[in-house]
């Protein structure tokens, strides 16, 4: 029994250690000590310079930061908590270099989950590459999406720890797993994701339930299974108690909390994002099939093939257009060359593999019915829920009935529940396909015979009929382009579809072989194992190099400071025609003005960047705070005033938006010539106004800050009118208030005046955390002109100070600390127990 067992850890050891060489053979540059270049990670780093500056110089963490969209909490931009073990943890587990991390822990956390479903090696192994190199992932890398990977790194020992308790009946291995790895999935940060595998683990819920009616499951495990795994996950949350609440501050004051404004897109009071910017990206019905054939609808948006055929239709176009107006027709027709799916646009598909994908198939008519229908049934709704905007019956449900669906967009990345629950029936059922003996030859036969036979006629569909059934155009390209041009592009398109079709076919007729040889007992299961983990492995390799490969590594320099001031040949030497790396060289000269700025005046104010993009980009924040930024969860009230006023770009209205904000300086111009213009005409960090302006509804309020004096009038909400009884405001021209002291967290002022004032800051409100004081006494404030904060001064001379501590950190910080303590005193509580009774059956036996 021990030599077993001891030779199963030996095979989980190896196991592990060709996880970490797989990882480290597909990420090669970082031998040589190249990073990756991640395009989110490359925004992260600018919009948090001022945080990590923060943290540099004081050793402390500032929960509020200046350098985005005027001002907003950092708990989305990587602020640390203190207490925050679970966190520690987490960094412990990722303490190889970017990507090995990644890549090893989805391999061993899987393995683990296969251990538990299957209890063999080989095919947790199996399962483990399945599993770690389905291709979202290596295209979530790429983007730099490393919340949502580090968040699904968890997903697979999450499960493992639930099958435990289920399954297996190991109530405190269960626990400890369980508790263990929803903490970490919880301290990744990326909630979307645990959403969506919780929907899974609904189904596996209702399964259990029903086995209870039916019988097949005693009441009473049931009940203690379930009771222990809502434990687990009450502790594991409750370890992140800091994180969460407040996030959850926070989001409600954000695009995913409540709407303010009343508009064609939505109403006040609702919940959410609007319908449309929730399902824009929303997967194909028939793109659904990349699942199985990468290029089914193409690759990514832009694709290397996408420059050769750029030029032979420029060629063609030249041959052919004789006028403007048959070019600009053209030119309204193009899209992405090397996508033409639904959606907007993608990085690329969400390959599973075709092995994987025809095993998954198998997997559901093999395996025992306690996994294949819960898995069947996550699988169908998760995919039905991706299409989104074309299954609007569904996706309407959801919005509209289910808790917190509607705080998430891009509904495609739900497909990655499928990336984890088709590696896992394909490893069960091909685990009861070699040992069930329940399985007829007779059975299995038959059921590979359809499986295949269908599989193959599929692909054999496609290949022949592929054209007339999948298009291989958009209906915009199909409006405006010339035969000539479509039936190119239709062809070209194929071709990349006919390549991966073609792969697809030879790779399930090697694992179909295989597998009726072994039936045929002309093959023992290990060569068979062998045969398919070797294809697998080929196939998805290959295709994940097409989205992460070489390319995406460059020098430590310009990992770690991608904003680069100075241009030289030594710059475009290292840069090499490296797409990944011109936008360094492109955007040299912007970032040398902003520099240029904020070295020349380190007084505190905002940046309006009109060159790279103003709500796309962080350049700016790296050097200075800035009016733009780059971030997915903004502040509602900001959000609005920039779909209010900076889609049309109003003479006047948009430099009265930006004097209230402190744009001191414009950058205008071209990447190439960009110009500094200083704004005289900004408010300043404060003013004094005398003049309130009343309004009943937030349109109205929004609306109003384009129109007024903003230096002398404040638009007021008129739920804010008791604010001002018994606090009279008169006017004194020679009133002044200015800054004296700057951190991200805590502002202080100097003001002057002979009569009452409202004091209007360009700091943007917040109404969680931030505390007011005149002259030390706290005092509470108000929101003014929409989003920013103001206060009531008395005649004199006075120190304002505004300082931000939420008291949700110190609050969560011991609940946080409160849970760790309780798993670590329950789980040794609980392998006491099991030892203390291993021990008793010894001694009895």
């Amino acid at each position: 029994m021990n030599m077993a067992k001891n030779k199963n850890l030996i095979y989980i050891a190896i196991s592990l250690v060709v996880f970490i060489v797989l990882a480290f053979l597909y990420s090669t540059p970082v031998f040589t000590g190249k990073q990756l270049f991640q395009h989110d990670i490359v925004q992260y780093r600018g919009g948090a310079k001022e945080l990590l500056d923060y943290r540099a110089d004081t050793g402390n963490e500032t929960y509020w930061s200046d350098s985005m969209f005027g001002g907003m909490p950092t708990y989305q931009m990587g602020s640390r908590f203190n207490g925050d073990i679970i966190k520690k943890i987490d960094s412990y587990l990722n303490i190889l270099p970017r990507p090995v991390n990644y890549i090893f822990l989805l391999f061993s956390g899987f393995f683990l989950l296969g251990m538990v479903a299957v209890r063999n090696w080989k095919y947790a192994l199996l399962g483990a590459t399945f599993f770690g190199l389905s291709t979202y992932f290596y295209i979530a890398i790429a983007a730099g999406h490393n919340g949502k990977i580090n968040t699904i790194e968890y997903f697979a020992p999450l499960l493992a720890g639930i099958l435990l308790v289920y399954m297996r009946k190991q109530y405190i291995w269960g626990f400890i797993v369980t508790t263990l790895f929803m903490g970490l999935q919880i301290a990744a940060n990326h909630p979307q994701m645990t959403y969506y595998l919780f929907i899974a683990l609904g189904f596996l819920f209702i399964s259990e339930l029903i086995r209870v009616i039916q019988k097949k499951t005693e009441v009473k495990h049931f009940l203690i299974s379930s009771g222990i795994i809502a434990a687990s996950c009450l502790i594991g949350v409750g370890m992140n108690s800091q994180r969460i609440m407040a996030n959850s501050e926070y989001i409600k004051e954000t695009v995913r909390g409540k709407q303010i404004l009343t508009n064609d897109s939505h109403t006040e009071g609702n919940s959410g994002m609007d319908k449309e910017s929730m399902l824009m990206w929303s997967y194909g019905k028939l793109e659904t099939l990349n699942l199985f054939i990468p290029r089914l609808m193409g690759g990514g948006s832009q694709e290397p093939e996408g420059k050769e055929m750029m030029a032979k239709i420029q060629e063609l176009v030249q041959q052919n257009v004789e006028s403007q107006a048959e070019y600009d027709r053209i030119s309204k027709g193009f899209g992405s060359l090397t996508y033409w799916g639904d959606q907007p646009g993608t990085s690329g598909p969400a390959y599973q593999g075709a092995i994987v994908c025809f095993l998954a198939v198998l997997g559901f008519f093999f395996a025992s019915k306690k996994y294949r229908y819960w898995i069947l049934g996550a699988s169908i709704l998760t995919i039905f829920l991706a299409w989104g905007s074309n299954f609007m019956a569904l996706s309407d449900f959801f919005i509209d009935f289910v808790p917190f669906y509607n705080k998430f967009r891009a509904p495609s990345s739900i497909l990655v529940v499928v990336e984890l629950l088709f590696p896992l029936i394909a490893i069960i059922g091909l685990y009861k396909f070699f040992t069930d003996e329940k399985l007829t030859e007779e059975y299995k036969q038959k059921i590979l015979t359809y499986v295949g036979g269908g599989t193959l006629g599929l692909i054999l569909i496609l290949l022949i009929f592929g054209k007339s059934l999948l298009g291989f155009h958009t209906d915009n390209e199909q409006a405006y382009l010339p035969p000539f041009l479509l039936d190119y592009l239709t062809d070209e398109r194929f071709k990349l579809f006919r390549i991966d079709a073609i792969k697809a076919f030879i790779y399930i007729v090697i694992t179909v072989i295989a597998l009726f040889l072994s039936l045929k007992k002309k093959l023992n299961q290990n060569i068979v194992l062998i045969v398919i983990g070797a294809v697998s492995l080929f196939d998805l390799w290959t295709v994940n190099k097409r989205y992460l490969n070489d390319e995406n590594y460059v020098d430590k320099i310009f990992a770690e400071n991608p904003f680069q001031t100075e241009s030289s040949d030594l710059l475009a030497e290292k840069v090499q025609g490296n797409p990944n790396l011109e936008s360094i060289i492109a955007n040299v000269n912007v970032n040398k003005t902003l520099e240029t700025i904020a070295d020349k005046d380190k007084t505190h104010y905002r940046i309006f960047n009109n060159i790279l993009g103003t709500f796309s980009e962080t350049n700016t924040s790296y050097f200075k705070s800035s009016i733009g930024g780059y971030h997915a969860v903004k502040l509602r009230r900001y959000d609005d005033v920039i779909n209010e006023y900076f889609q049309v770009m109003d003479s006047v209205k948009v430099p009265n938006i930006l004097n209230l904000l402190n744009a001191k300086y414009w950058v205008v111009g071209s990447p190439e010539q960009p110009q500094a213009v200083p704004n005289p005409t900004a408010n300043g960090n404060a003013w004094f106004v005398s003049d309130l302006k009343f309004v009943n509804t937030a349109n109205e309020e929004i609306k109003s800050i384009g129109l007024i004096d903003n230096k002398k009038t404040a638009v007021i909400a008129s739920s804010d009118k008791e604010y001002f009884n018994s606090k009279p405001v008169q006017a004194d021209s020679t009133a002044t208030i200015s800054l004296t002291g700057y951190q991200p967290n805590e502002l202080e002022f100097k003001s002057k005046s002979r009569t009452p004032q409202l004091a209007v800051f360009s700091e943007i409100y917040y109404p969680h955390g931030w505390k007011m004081f005149v002259d030390e006494k706290e005092v509470p404030y108000i929101k003014a002109d929409y989003l920013l904060r103001a206060v009531h001064v008395p005649a004199g001379n006075h120190n304002i100070r505004m300082i931000f501590e939420p008291e949700v950190i110190e609050k969560g910080k011991w609940i946080s600390l409160l849970c760790f303590g309780l798993f670590i005193i329950l789980s040794g509580l609980g392998i006491f127990m099991m030892n203390k009774k291993k021990k008793e059956i010894i001694e009895t036996v």
